[in-house]
């Protein structure tokens, strides 16, 4: 038998047979990783199986590539984010971009610490999430290999008036080296360099950036579109604007 004791946060739960449910979570040491939880489907279960929640797990199976089973208890819940529309956005956000992104098993250790406060604070609906959030999309980015080189300007190597991103190599571009150019580059907010409180129009102009770049991760991936839950997030962040 093949076993292991992990912690982590659910990421989906659908049906399984009558009484289970087959759970995908986000693990501290394991990556994504998948199993079956016998009576899942039960209303005693859902709470402790509703995505966001951070739960103790223990898994088994005969052999290693078997999807095998889950023994779950919670450690936290993040239901704050019911009671919030734009947290629960958030929090459905960040749960498909790891479904989507991440290949099963693969342990992301960096990403799972960077993952881990992002939940809470959403699942608080602390004020302030949103920028966290944008700052997470930023770490995943790094993580997949796409991280963004904001630190000085591609072109003359200036760190003042930086205001732009190449869609091509993903680094920051000054003003003035920007030049004739600037209407191909990306706008760069800049909450991205630590200046200024962040407002939502800056934010929403962050999630475009980061968004041009998960999104040539997933066409250099052979992936399909964005997860629809980010989408619906960066709509509803833009008309906050």
């Amino acid at each position: 038998m093949m076993d292991w004791q992990d912690s982590g946060t659910i990421l989906s739960t659908r049906l399984h047979g009558e009484s289970s449910a087959i759970v995908e979570v986000f693990t501290a040491t394991h990556g994504r990783h998948l199993g079956v939880v016998r009576g899942g489907a039960s209303r005693k279960m859902a709470a402790v199986l509703m995505p966001g929640s951070h739960v103790a797990l223990s898994w088994r199976a005969r052999l290693e590539d078997q999807l095998g089973s889950f023994t779950v208890e919670p450690l936290a819940s993040r239901a704050g984010a019911l009671s919030d529309r734009l947290a629960l956005m958030g929090l459905n956000s960040v749960c498909a971009l790891l479904s989507f992104v991440l290949a099963e098993r693969a342990p992301h250790p960096r990403l799972y610490a960077a993952t881990e406060p992002l939940f809470t604070v959403i699942g608080q609906a602390a004020e302030g999430w949103v920028v966290d959030y944008l700052i997470w999309e930023m770490a995943l980015l790094e993580d997949l290999g796409f991280g963004l080189d904001l630190s000085r300007c591609a072109v003359t190597g200036t760190r003042d008036d930086l205001a732009f991103v190449s869609p091509r190599t993903g680094r920051a571009v000054s003003r003035a080296a920007a030049g004739d150019w600037a209407p191909r580059l990306l706008p760069l907010p800049l909450c991205l360099l630590g200046q200024g409180p962040a407002t939502w129009g800056e934010i929403a102009q962050g999630l475009r950036l980061t968004g041009h770049f998960l999104t040539r991760f997933a066409e250099d991936h052979n992936r399909r579109a964005l997860p629809e839950a980010r989408n619906r997030l960066i709509a509803a962040i833009a008309r906050q604007g």
